[in-house]
């Protein structure tokens, strides 16, 4: 019957049995808890009381989940703690355990109110269910009046208030008081024994540690502790049979795992905000490194793609897509000028090819121009009807060369601006009379003014006769100096170079000229433009890497600094994903606000140099400041992995002890 009857009572809430805990020390073993057995039913109160070093408080943190012994056995409610997962320790201390700390372990920068919260922010309480709690408890401890103060502004007695309403936050059914009233006067001890008589009256299991026999004197239990082992377990004399009441309920979880995460996220978010807020000298220099970093990558690509530009405009001045035929076997062929099988009929025979959009025959020959009392070296160029066009220019006043004037040999001339502002300022020269050398020409037009820097033109003066007109009248030759070839808009530059050296060797029969394709300049020039972008932005990217080690060895830094706020935020439930996560976010947002910054240093550059270069610009890309803020954003999570890591697999008593 009695064998029955055991059988059918129900597990202990608590119970150890031959538990041991020992730390290293040396070459060898302390124990600070020797084969303890111990057994607490719900709804009692239990002090456990001895001196300094008799390991109470070890006693306590491994009934609260917060250590585990190293031999033996600890069951809560029937079940083994040590088969536990760590985030189901976690649940534990969240769902059932509430603790009360003689040094309050509040968070400094939250207030009363989000101090309380905590604990239902990690069991997924909804917000408003959450708030009302927290509101409810501190109203119902006395303080009502200081709910959005921080603990800095509390008196130690107002502290222990709130550090009992966060106990209470998820139902508390177990609380554990480390000495509640050490801390405290007389007055806030009285009151804060009060209350935990209150609260075992409501059904919550307490249990008390403390060296105060008068404290202990509350319980309806003392376990006495001495050099590590339980020397008596007995009854005080106002003790009576316990009542398991229910306790308090806790707050129903309104949230699913979805939305308990995002509120959990927001929560660690804003702490790594205010943790930001609170360093602000070493956020910034923990920024420098990625700022550096971020703004000389989106400087240099900006650099590279204002070069390429640029290279680009300027080999468009001298014309796009040509292809240029001279006489000679290559630059510097000394025997050159004696070559002189370049005729216009090689002009006439590659404007008919199909991949050939325009051609121009080209005589040059430096001579002095005369208007009036103003004279001036110019360079007369003797051009086909297409020249303009072949260069991609435009006529700014009057009027080009036709064919008709082509075939008369016909004295007229174009002027560049330079040779307009040169030889007629101030003066209307259309149909001016000009001398080159000793011919007379008729200025019938003037070429718009160019703008690009690279090429012939760009700061001579430059005169521009009917080509026909060059090689009778002013140079005496029958040849022609070069032949400029604008290949037709989606021929391939290539094909064409080949078309052209293919037509001109069988008419020649022999190489005696060579071409310079334009596209291969560009390409040359877009290629090295390139290489150089990418091995400054690799230079660029080692700062980045640079300032992502200083990202990581930072948040170590702040990791140790913090150890404390850790150690409060695992024992009152966080999982090891929730304190990994809120210094991977403090991390990932240092090196986004980096970026952002960085982002900004680059425009400012930008601008400065705008002002400072007239004719080059840096040219921004949505998409390298898009890439760069992306990297900045992995460097935060590549970075700060370590770090939260770190922090998420601190034991919860040992980060306790070192706040």
């Amino acid at each position: 019957m009695d064998a029955a009857a055991h059988s059918d009572a129900p597990a202990p809430l608590l119970a150890l049995q031959g538990v041991w805990r020992e730390f290293p020390v040396g070459d060898g073993l302390l124990a600070v808890l020797q084969d303890i057995d111990l057994v607490i039913h719900a709804g009692e109160m239990v002090a456990i009381v001895g001196q300094s070093g008799s390991g109470k408080s070890t006693l306590m943190n491994i009934l609260g989940c917060l250590d585990q012994p190293t031999r033996g056995s600890y069951r809560v409610g029937g079940r083994e703690v040590a088969t536990r997962a760590p985030d189901e320790l976690a649940a534990l201390r969240r769902e059932h355990f509430g603790f009360i700390f003689q040094r309050y372990q509040l968070l400094p920068d939250l207030s009363a109110q989000a101090n309380v919260e905590v604990p239902a922010v990690y069991a997924n309480a909804a917000r408003g269910q959450r708030q009302a709690r927290a509101l409810q408890l501190l109203e119902r401890l006395g303080l009502a009046d200081r709910t959005d103060h921080p603990p800095g502004k509390l008196s130690g007695g107002q502290q222990q208030r709130v550090s009992i309403a966060r106990a209470l936050m998820n139902g508390g059914s177990v609380i554990l008081a480390d000495e509640p009233t050490g801390a405290l006067d007389t007055h806030a001890g009285a009151e804060v024994m009060q209350i935990l008589a209150e609260l075992h009256g409501q059904g919550h299991t307490i249990v008390i540690v403390t060296h105060d026999m008068g404290v202990a004197g509350h319980a309806q239990r003392i376990v006495e502790l001495r050099d590590g082992a339980i020397v008596s377990d007995r009854p005080t004399p106002h003790a009576q049979a316990v009542v398991a009441a229910a306790p308090t309920p806790a707050p129903a979880r309104g949230r699913g795992f979805l939305g308990g995460w995002f509120d959990r996220l927001g929560e660690a978010l804003h702490m790594a905000l205010l943790a930001m807020n609170a360093h602000k000298l070493r956020t910034l220099l923990t920024m420098l490194g990625i700022i550096i970093g971020i703004a000389s990558v989106v400087s240099v690509v900006a650099l590279g793609e204002g070069a390429r530009r640029k290279v680009l405009a300027d080999i468009s001045a001298i014309g796009t897509n040509t292809i240029e035929v001279y006489s000679g076997t290559g630059f510097g062929d000394p025997r050159a000028a004696r070559i002189q099988t370049l005729l216009p009929s090689d002009a006439d025979a590659l404007a008919g090819q199909g991949y050939v959009d325009s051609v121009t025959p080209n005589v040059q020959s430096a001579v002095t121009a005369r208007f009036r009392n103003v004279d001036a070296a110019v360079t007369v160029s003797g051009v086909g009807e297409q020249y303009f066009r072949v260069k991609g220019m435009q006529i700014a006043s009057g009027t080009g060369l036709d064919a008709e004037a082509q075939r008369s040999l016909a004295q007229i001339a174009v002027l560049d601006a330079n040779a307009r502002d040169k030889l007629f300022p101030g003066t209307d020269l259309i149909g001016q009379v000009l001398l080159l050398g000793g011919m007379p020409v008729y200025v019938v037009g003037v070429t718009e003014k160019k703008t690009g820097g690279f090429g012939p033109g760009s700061d001579r003066l430059n005169v521009y006769v009917p080509y026909t007109t060059a090689m009778r009248r002013l140079v005496g030759q029958p040849y022609l100096s070069s032949i400029t070839v604008r290949v037709a808009d989606g021929a391939p530059m290539a094909a064409a170079e080949q078309g052209i050296h293919q037509l001109l060797e069988r008419r020649h029969g022999r190489v005696d000229f060579y071409v310079l394709n334009t596209d291969s300049i560009r390409q040359t020039i877009e290629g090295t433009t390139r290489t150089l972008t990418l091995l400054i932005a690799a230079i660029a990217v080692i700062s980045l890497l640079v300032g992502g080690i200083g990202v990581m060895n930072i948040m170590l830094v702040s990791v140790t600094e913090r150890t404390g706020e850790i150690g409060v935020r695992m024992a009152v439930g966080a999982r090891q994903g929730d304190i990994q996560q809120q210094f991977l976010i403090e991390a990932v947002l240092v090196c986004l606000a980096g970026g952002v910054l960085g982002i900004l240093l680059a425009l400012g550059i930008g601008a400065l140099f705008a002002r400072v270069s007239g004719n080059f610009a840096l040219v921004f890309s949505v998409q390298a400041m898009a890439v760069a803020f992306l990297c900045s954003t992995l460097i935060g999570v590549v970075f700060g992995f370590l770090p939260a890591r770190n922090a998420a697999r601190l034991n919860p008593v040992d980060a306790l002890a070192r706040n």
